[in-house]
């Protein structure tokens, strides 16, 4: 089956009725687990869990969380820390069979290498993975999407083109499949904004745990990990790059760069919002909303 095919359904499920705020500290939601309570983490209780989870191996914060978090999913666009995720999570798998299985989030911006496209293919037919693939709302094609934002909006505006093709489309897909914590392929030696993340942390605006079980690993690492265990991988990385992001976006990594240097190069700028409290585009749309909100009072007053 094709990741197209296995596309996840528009309609939204009701919600459980859960209330998702907490007295002691941060809770999660979801509906995935049926009556669960939502996990409520303290500052103290966070510290504690990450003091723990900091030297153990991957592996062992995976079957951690698989345990610990109702609701969870993977996040990942199929760069080699998700990939090593996904082969990681089809072993704990194996060890319990009767395990709820980690279903995938894809966000298929429409502008990602045909190579990326490929590997999808590939990963599902080999893992038999449930993937949930959310894509810009209302549109399937890049011709649709140009002809509702016109052509090149990643240049004319990249904030809007943030939010239109990955912003939005996560917090739907955080919405309706009612995600309570995520498993992100993050990592500190990725440099910039995630030198100093730690293995849990809270999303208190989208109101999500995220886990990051390879944070500590470098890329040798992880591309150990790779060859050891024959773990498919985009073809991209064998042409000089080593983070692969959208085609218009991306270009390969210089000796001694990050692996992330590629990622939006000569712009100022690592992260596209996924991953930032808000993305400078979302800041913009509340800055609009509470300006239009204000607008007929000023006139009324006038």
């Amino acid at each position: 089956m094709s990741a197209e095919e296995s596309r996840a359904p528009s309609s939204r499920s009701s919600s459980n009725g859960d209330d998702a705020s907490v007295d002691s500290g941060f809770a999660s939601t979801g509906n995935s687990t049926g009556s669960l309570p939502p996990i409520s983490l303290t500052p103290a209780h966070l510290k504690h869990l990450n003091q723990q989870l900091e030297h153990m191996h991957p592996m062992d914060i995976l079957r951690f969380s698989k345990v610990f978090f109702p609701s969870l999913f993977q996040t990942t666009a199929f760069g080699l820390t998700g990939l090593v995720t996904i082969d990681m999570l089809a072993k704990i798998q194996k060890e319990n069979p009767h395990s709820q299985p980690i279903d995938l989030i894809f966000l298929d911006t429409l502008y990602h290498f045909k190579e990326t496209y490929e590997l999808v293919d590939t990963i599902n037919e080999r893992y038999g993975l449930k993937m949930h693939i959310f894509k810009p709302l209302d549109v399937e094609t890049v011709e649709e999407f140009e002809n509702t934002y016109g052509e090149k909006l990643y240049e004319m505006s990249s904030e809007l083109y943030d939010w239109v093709a990955k912003v939005e489309p996560q917090q739907r897909a955080y919405d309706e499949l009612k995600v309570g914590a995520v498993l992100t392929g993050r990592r500190r030696s990725q440099g910039g904004q995630r030198g100093a993340i730690p293995v849990i942390e809270l999303d208190e605006e989208r109101g999500i745990i995220k886990i990051n079980p390879l944070v500590t690993w470098t890329f040798k690492q992880v591309s150990d990990y790779i060859k050891e265990n024959n773990v498919p991988y985009n073809a991209l990385l064998d042409r000089g790059y080593k983070s692969v992001g959208d085609w218009h976006s991306t270009v390969p990594v210089a000796e001694g760069e990050d692996e992330r240097a590629g990622r939006w190069k000569g712009q100022e700028k690592t992260e596209c919002g996924i991953h930032n409290k808000k993305s400078r585009y979302a800041q913009w749309l509340n800055q609009t909303a509470t300006a239009s909100a204000q607008q007929p009072s000023q006139e009324v007053a006038a």
